[in-house]
């Protein structure tokens, strides 16, 4: 009977991999990764105090696969080197953006408020770490309340970043500001396409959601920003509206907005993969993104989507190991276009 039943995990098990393995030969990029540190081995990385001392500190740090004393003693270089260890080890995933975070700016003084920022991840310790590892690509982030915003701006596209991310409620500026016109058009000029998140935001203990409304990136949009929309608006409302229904008319409205899948799978986002993918032309805007760390139990499990996907291809996903293996079959089996996972975020692609 052991036998019979170890024969039938691998069975299903290879079953699961063979769902996807078309996927094997094709180069994907995972557009949305995260990161963080403590200040060890001069990184210039912290949390606040905060953030430090809510339950989710914990869960991050369990989930990028460090201790905090690990970092202590190795730097918090250490935390990108696990990282690129798994994605090595992914048997579908290339390469992954992994995301820089700037912080809250004082409009009065123009500098950081370490006080008010949640977490930050200085662009320099990205661009520094990222470039060790052929398979992590450089995404900058720069709070555009910075009065050497555009400077920072440039010396990101010279340090080789692919994009800009922001979390506009954490980072708390409006993303349709009028002030904010020459930095887009400077992100134009140097083809920087912007990754925002949109959508109430949870992952943090506090977020002003009313600045990821989807509708306020109308500005950068109508400036030639390529925009990608992080996880597609799909929690909270904004004017009384849902987010998600928000969004939608503004694919047709604008050629230059993407949406990325990363988070989509989570608990606190179920059903809302399966109805993007039933909205026509919605999947020729979506590009690949996991959301690390957040892949992991509690926040992500294939059971939660039995509905979707079954009680054998649950079971086969469970049975994978790696987390970016495991998000990408879950994925392609709820029925994620394979043209999605190779996407580019560029007019035309």
């Amino acid at each position: 009977m052991r036998v019979l039943l170890i024969l039938l995990f691998s069975f299903l098990t290879v079953t699961a991999v063979i769902a996807a393995g078309s996927l094997e030969d094709r180069h994907i990029i995972d557009w949305h990764v995260h990161v963080a540190g403590l200040g060890y081995g001069d990184s210039d990385a912290f949390i606040n105090t905060e953030m430090y001392e809510n339950f989710r500190f914990g869960y991050f740090m369990r989930w990028m696969g460090v201790t905090e004393k690990e970092l202590k003693n190795n730097g918090d270089q250490l935390v990108v080197k696990r990282l690129d260890e798994k994605i090595r080890q992914s048997r579908y995933i290339d390469q992954a953006v992994v995301l820089a975070l700037d912080g809250v700016i004082d409009e009065t003084s123009g500098t950081l408020d370490r006080e008010k920022t949640q977490i930050y991840v200085p662009n320099d310790f990205i661009a520094r770490e990222t470039a060790k590892y052929p398979r992590l690509l450089y995404g900058a982030s720069i709070n555009p309340l910075r009065r050497d915003s555009i400077e920072r701006l440039e010396q990101a596209h010279r340090q080789g970043a692919v994009l800009i991310k922001w979390i506009p409620s954490i980072m708390h500026f409006d993303p349709s500001d009028k002030n904010l016109t020459s930095f887009y058009q400077r992100m134009t000029e140097l083809d920087m396409p912007l990754l925002t998140h949109t959508g109430k935001e949870i992952s943090f203990p506090t977020a002003r959601n009313e600045l990821a409304d989807p509708r306020r990136l109308e500005l950068p949009l109508k400036l030639g920003v390529i925009v990608i929309a992080a996880h597609i608006s799909t929690t909270g409302k904004s004017d009384g509206e849902n987010n998600f229904k928000r969004i939608l008319p503004m694919f047709s409205e604008y050629d230059n907005l993407y949406a990325d899948i990363s988070s989509l799978t989570q608990i606190n986002k179920l059903g809302y993969l399966a109805r993007a993918l039933q909205v026509e032309g919605l999947t020729e805007r979506m590009i690949y993104g996991s959301d690390w760390p957040l892949q992991y139990f509690p926040v992500v499990s294939p059971w939660y989507h039995l509905g979707r996907i079954g009680f054998i291809n649950a079971w086969q996903i469970s049975g994978i190991d790696n987390s970016w293996d495991r998000d990408v079959v879950l994925k392609r089996q709820y029925g994620v276009p394979e043209a999605v996972f190779t996407r580019k975020p560029a007019p035309g692609q």
